[in-house]
């Protein structure tokens, strides 16, 4: 499947399931909610999900994307670039988790609280980048 037109399709949903790798080669799977810009794919995560830590170990990934119709699907291969953690409410990662919020979202009610939370919670940006695609979509 052309890469371009996954990417398409993916600019018109918002979730995804995340695989990623264990140590010893099986797969872990976690449904994630995404942002799109290009062929990057944002991603919210906490540190201490066994995801996080296998990205860390190995930052080779699949996100598999699912139509309406069971039928229609998009998957795509790629890594995952993991920024550092919030540590600070008002550090740089703090800053990317509150532009990840409002484009998702829009505005919050407390933007101090949200952001103490992202710090307490361990939150950081993972940006999965694809480079291939397969899949099955409809014209």
């Amino acid at each position: 499947m052309e890469l371009e037109r996954a990417l398409q399709f993916a600019a018109t949903r918002r979730n995804a399931l995340l695989t990623t790798l264990m140590a010893d080669g099986r797969p872990q799977q976690s449904v994630v909610f995404y942002l799109i810009d290009g062929d990057r794919f944002t991603i919210s995560v906490t540190n201490s999900r066994v995801k996080t830590r296998n990205l860390r170990r190995d930052p080779r990934a699949a996100l598999f994307i699912a139509g309406d119709d069971p039928f229609v699907w998009a998957s795509f291969g790629g890594t995952v670039e993991l920024s550092e953690v919030a540590r600070h409410s008002h550090d740089e990662v703090a800053d990317r988790l509150v532009e990840y919020y409002r484009r998702a979202v829009g505005e919050h009610e407390d933007w101090s609280a949200y952001r103490a939370a992202m710090v307490d919670e361990g939150r950081l940006i993972a940006t999965f980048v694809a480079t291939s695609a397969t899949g099955m979509l409809r014209d």
